[in-house]
């Protein structure tokens, strides 16, 4: 685990789903480096199991929360474990997602559209329910969701990701509307590409891409901001197009 030089999140509890890998995996351990005690949400158990103990053994904390974030019943568990264990949840990271790219949407079979809402739309919604009340119970507490530049622009031949980014931007703004006079803030990140296994197959020079740590870096920034400011959203661009 690298040592970012930054502390401050010492005590925190922190939730990161899709942290098997990729931005998730960057995410969880750049927190348990400033100190969070980090809960690991994915589908993996071994992935996850093995991240756990790379940051334990750099020092971190970190807990394995294998979840399926497509069931609603094992999120609700997942909320009541975390209350149970620690009795607060002072950072979530919504970052899980799956896309479909590379075809118009009037080709796109309808499990596929509802397999991508709901990893990329409706388990965010469910996580928040899950994990604001906690927050609200101790008036603070950050929510990030990893949305993407597809959010902000067409995708042609990836409608049905650029609809739920869309989703997930308006979800954000709306829901920090909600929360902001809890002493909660939700935030949203939007990169564009990025160098993960997620966009392995869009045929643009990894060199050139974001790397997972570039994103990481952003999340710490967010959840660390003085009590006085709120930067409600962050869009990342590689330097190079």
């Amino acid at each position: 685990m690298k040592d970012t030089g930054v502390k401050g999140l010492d005590g925190q509890i922190a939730v990161v789903t899709g942290a098997a890998r990729g931005i998730g995996r960057a995410v969880a351990i750049r927190l348990a480096a400033m100190g969070a005690t980090v809960a690991l949400v994915a589908r993996d158990q071994g992935q996850l199991e093995a991240l756990a103990k790379e940051i334990q053994s750099d020092g971190g904390q970190a807990v394995v929360a294998t979840c399926d974030l497509l069931n609603p019943a094992l999120i609700v568990q997942l909320g009541k474990r975390i209350r149970a264990d620690y009795g607060r949840c002072d950072i979530l990271v919504n970052n899980a997602g799956v896309g479909n790219l590379g075809q118009p949407l009037w080709e796109m079979p309808l499990e596929e559209w509802e397999l991508l809402m709901a990893t990329n739309l409706r388990a965010p919604y469910l996580m928040i329910q899950a994990f604001a009340p906690l927050m609200v119970e101790a008036k603070r507490g950050h929510i990030v969701n990893i949305s993407s530049l597809a959010g902000k622009n067409p995708l042609p031949n990836g409608a049905a990701y650029a609809a739920s980014k869309w989703g997930l931007n308006g979800l954000t703004y709306s829901v920090a509307e909600e929360l902001r006079s809890h002493g909660v803030r939700v935030s949203v990140v939007a990169p564009g590409s990025v160098n993960t296994h997620f966009s392995g197959g869009s045929g643009k020079d990894p060199a050139k891409a974001l790397q997972p740590d570039d994103i990481a870096q952003v999340v710490a920034l967010l959840v660390t901001q003085a009590p006085q400011s709120f930067i409600s959203e962050v869009l990342v661009r590689p330097t190079q197009k």
